[in-house]
């Protein structure tokens, strides 16, 4: 059996891809939501993702203050990419605010759900590889410090 090999990820990064996982499972579960798929309650659902959300926001400011402003130093930041993973920050923000007042509908949970996992696999395929490729050891070693473990 060959055993599929992870992404390899900077030792500097590997506190908030550890968090992607959370948010991957969390995602899997709000897209899931009232579906035939769906293993486990909605309020189970809507408790994992209010419990997710509540490092997730120190995570967005982590990439959004210290990440995304050393990565500036050293490559345009004016990507799409970028731009749309910003972008996708303040969606997330508006759709978790709203599953924190109960304000979603099933339909709004699963696409919040879907957003969630897309956006994941967006900074862990495309943006921290860039990052990883544009910053200078010494540069990733400096971020350690400032980016933390955000699990529930």
């Amino acid at each position: 059996m060959v055993r599929k090999k992870g992404i390899k990820r900077h030792v500097a990064l590997q506190p908030l891809s550890r968090h992607h996982m959370l948010g991957l499972h969390v995602g899997l579960k709000l897209s899931r939501a009232g579906t035939k798929e769906s293993k486990i309650s909605l309020e189970e659902i809507i408790t994992d993702a209010k419990n997710f959300w509540e490092g997730a926001e120190e995570h967005f400011r982590e990439e959004e203050e210290i990440v995304l402003p050393t990565y500036a130093k050293y490559a345009d930041i004016n990507k799409p990419e970028i731009i749309e993973m910003l972008l996708e920050h303040v969606t997330i923000r508006s759709g978790m605010k709203q599953l924190l007042e109960d304000q979603l509908t099933l339909a709004e949970l699963r696409d919040l759900g879907v957003l969630l996992r897309n956006h994941i696999r967006r900074e862990e395929q495309v943006i921290f590889p860039m990052i990883e490729k544009s910053l200078p050891e010494e540069e990733l070693e400096k971020l350690a410090p400032y980016l933390h473990e955000h699990n529930e």
